[in-house]
């Protein structure tokens, strides 16, 4: 008997996300606060550049208003910069961190703001903070206005949803093409593996080449880039021994540890103080706001290049197999992602850090050889032990205690691939699925003091000088 299709409902409902959505170059320290708002900022810079030339000539000045999260930690996590740049016109991609980094620090400066070839003058004192409790559609949410004296000529709404991904308000998600293997969560990937009798990797090469419309060798090639920028972060983040910005005064570590372990033997307190150090690394220069990777957020930015680093320095891992291990780690993402979230400001840090965390662990056992069963059971381990955590950055900076979480991440990563190749995977009794929606029931129970809000937890405790 020939085999039915997947019905419409399914198909409307299928992950349809690409491992290009997942890790995304560009300037740290925070993928719903920089990334989001950036994007937001550009994409309403060419909603202004579509309106009507007479309707452009009126057109006296551009006001921001940010909400919720984006209002009580954004100054923190440099959202004001970002929308200045976004406005700018500048690419996270292709921004330049020297240029990005001043923008917003001098409240004389003027900027402009090119609509078609109408140019407005703004200050970073048109971006308003706005911290009043009211309800919102979603606690990462930003107003952007096109203003002609007190009228308003265009105004437009956004969502920062985690890890760069942003909505506007009253228009739908872009459709995104039918992946030719179609699966919204683990138990359905699994199926469809067993279908088809074919390797994961296999199915998301299929799956990434359509949903990307790239083909396999252009794949590989963006897959290098966002290794290359891993290695880039984590390398530049060993070299720099120096305070990070911000009011905390908070000094870097990886270099230290570096240090350490190279006057160390070979031993496995060796082995941990590299990989920690490694993690480190980036997620201190993502803290720098600059050049990273999400992974899935830039939050959680340390922890996969961490874990790649190391295979690829100690573990004679092959190119080749980290970009599988890639593939594998933005499956994990993507399904968190599409049945729970990966911003804090949603579901805490376990969105972040735990999922990242599970990502590493899937990419892990991957990477040693590990058969499906081990992946899965790797990842839903390392998420399940973040069940819960919170997002609480002391002063809105992406540093305490987001840095150091990324090193553990990196370990509980590690650590979660070893318990899930020591035993039966076919016995483990909590299935991913079954996690990620432990984790949003969890985010929804969650106050909201305790999502990026830093108004509760760490960041309202005192710091020692």
């Amino acid at each position: 008997m020939a085999e039915r299709p997947p019905g419409k409902a399914f198909l409307m409902n299928v992950i349809a996300t690409s491992a290009f959505d997942i890790f995304k170059i560009g300037p740290g320290p925070s993928s719903s606060h920089t990334l989001g708002p950036m994007k937001a900022a550009g994409c309403f810079r060419e909603a202004c550049a579509g309106l009507k030339k007479a309707a452009l000539e009126k057109a006296t000045a551009i006001e921001v208003s940010l909400y919720g999260s984006l209002a009580t930690t954004g100054k923190g996590h440099g959202t004001d910069r970002s929308v200045i740049a976004g406005l700018l016109g500048w690419n996270p991609e292709t921004v330049d961190p020297d240029a990005f980094d001043p923008l917003g620090t001098d409240s004389k400066m003027v900027y402009t703001f090119c609509a078609g070839k109408k140019e407005i003058p703004f200050r970073a004192g048109d971006i308003h903070f706005d911290t009043t409790p009211v309800d919102l559609p979603h606690p990462n949410t930003m107003v952007l206005r096109l203003k002609a004296g007190k009228g308003i000529l265009l105004e437009q709404e956004y969502y920062s949803v985690g890890g760069g991904f942003i909505l506007c308000k009253g228009e739908a998600e872009r459709p995104r093409p039918i992946p030719p293997v179609p699966y919204a969560s683990m138990h359905q990937l699994r199926a469809q593996m067993d279908r088809l009798n074919i390797g994961l990797v296999e199915l998301l090469r299929r799956n990434e080449k359509v949903v990307s419309g790239l083909d396999a060798s252009q794949v590989d090639t963006g897959l290098d880039a966002i290794i290359a920028a891993m290695v880039s972060a984590v390398e530049r983040g060993l070299a720099t021994d120096a305070i990070l910005p911000g009011s905390i005064g908070l000094a870097r570590k990886a270099p230290v540890l570096l240090h350490r372990a190279q006057t160390m033997p070979d031993s496995p307190e060796r082995f941990i103080i590299l990989l920690n150090a490694y993690a480190l690394a980036a997620s201190e220069e993502n803290a720098a706001g600059h050049r990273v990777v999400t992974a899935p957020t830039s939050g959680s930015s340390g922890i996969i290049p961490g874990i790649i680093y190391f295979a690829l320095k100690h573990l004679g891992i092959s190119r080749e197999l980290i970009r599988e291990g890639l593939l594998v780690a933005s499956a994990i993402g993507g399904i968190a992602r599409h049945n729970a979230s990966i911003s804090g400001a949603e579901v805490g840090c376990q969105g972040e850090v735990g999922v990242a965390s599970a990502m590493a662990a899937a990419m892990i056992a991957h990477l040693r050889g590990c058969q499906m069963a081990v992946i899965e059971n790797a990842a839903e381990i390392a998420l399940e032990h973040h069940l819960g955590l919170t997002c609480d950055p002391i002063g809105g900076y992406v540093q305490i205690p987001c840095i150091e979480r990324n090193a553990v991440g990196a370990i509980h990563a590690y650590n979660a691939y070893l318990l899930a190749s020591a035993g039966d995977p076919t016995r483990q009794k909590i299935d991913f699925d079954a996690v990620v929606e432990a984790m949003l029931e969890t985010g929804r129970d969650m106050s909201e003091r305790y999502k990026e809000t830093a108004r509760a937890g760490l960041a309202v405790c005192s710091i020692r000088c």
